[in-house]
């Protein structure tokens, strides 16, 4: 039975993890390499929860019984050592994350399972460096985690049938909605939306059409809640790069060559959200996010 939880990386997806398991009754250690890291995650948490109070979605004892269920660690063996299953939710850099596996495979109880939230890295390849690859699967959360119910749950090529229906169950459980796919790049949800923001940055840089208007398409015409651009700066440029450069070397096809002009704002370090400056420019006021002034190519 899973009882205790390892979420390793405290940021958007990390902490957002965390919070949903322990909201559900699970013990969770969340695990991230300096203090500073894991006191922001907990004030991100608990803003969150305010926010589902504030919603009536929860109570003041909900918000309470969850945060008691967190504990932070900075040493990944004292973090992880106990847990029926770890979550690795860490920077989206395969050796980093093959580095984190190798450690885990050692550090861990036997039976132990071993999840990645990556959203584009192979799960076979993260497999491949530990001594249970039956036990090693994907569980992709979308952003925000507490909010959004669909787990996007990745069957690596050695992951057993008890292990997947285990994480599907468990996935159930939190309410969420889990779909099995197969380990192949991008999987499905970022094979699909990856080209597609891909190609409305091409659409800005070969001067079709600004970032408002294109938005403004995809919204009105398409039905999508957020544009492309939005939705991109919301993800994080870095992320998106990453994920479209797994999505080329695997398949070879220039069609998911990321655009020059994402290039280059990741280089110069607009990431969107989490920098401040994207396609739009973002600020904070009364912790409510405003989204101001259209990109300027």
């Amino acid at each position: 039975m899973i009882k205790n939880i390892t979420v390793i990386g405290s940021g958007t997806m990390g902490n957002g993890i965390a919070h949903t398991f322990a909201q559900y009754g699970f013990k969770v250690s969340l695990v991230d390499i300096n203090d500073e890291s894991l006191t922001r995650a907990l004030q991100t948490i608990s803003g969150n929860l305010d926010r589902q109070i504030k919603k009536e979605v929860i109570d003041e004892s909900v918000k309470a019984a969850t945060l008691n269920n967190i504990s932070t660690h900075t040493d990944l063996k004292e973090g992880a050592s106990n847990a029926d299953l770890v979550i690795e939710a860490a920077t989206e850099n395969q050796d980093i994350k093959l580095d984190l596996f190798k450690q885990l495979s050692n550090i861990c109880k036997d039976g132990v399972i071993l999840a990645s939230n990556t959203s584009s890295i192979s799960i076979t390849k993260i497999a491949s460096v530990t001594k249970n690859p039956a036990n090693v699967i994907g569980m992709h959360f979308m952003n925000p985690v507490p909010v959004m119910r669909l787990v996007e749950v990745i069957r690596g090529y050695a992951t057993s049938d008890e292990i997947t229906n285990t994480i599907m169950q468990l996935s159930t459980h939190l309410g969420k909605d889990p779909v099995e796919v197969n380990d192949y790049p991008g999987f499905v949800a970022n094979r699909i939306l990856m080209p597609m923001i891909n190609e409305a940055i091409y659409t800005l840089y070969e001067g079709v059409a600004g970032v408002a208007e294109i938005d403004t398409v995809m919204k009105l015409g398409m039905a999508h809640p957020m544009g492309p651009l939005q939705l991109a700066d919301f993800i994080g440029l870095d992320v998106c790069l990453a994920i479209l450069k797994v999505l080329h070397d695997g398949f070879g096809n220039q069609k998911y060559a990321p655009c020059p002009l994402l290039v280059n704002m990741v280089t110069a370090g607009h990431l969107g959200i989490k920098s401040g400056n994207g396609f739009y420019q973002y600020t904070s006021v009364n912790k409510e996010l405003i989204v101001s002034s259209k990109f300027k190519s």
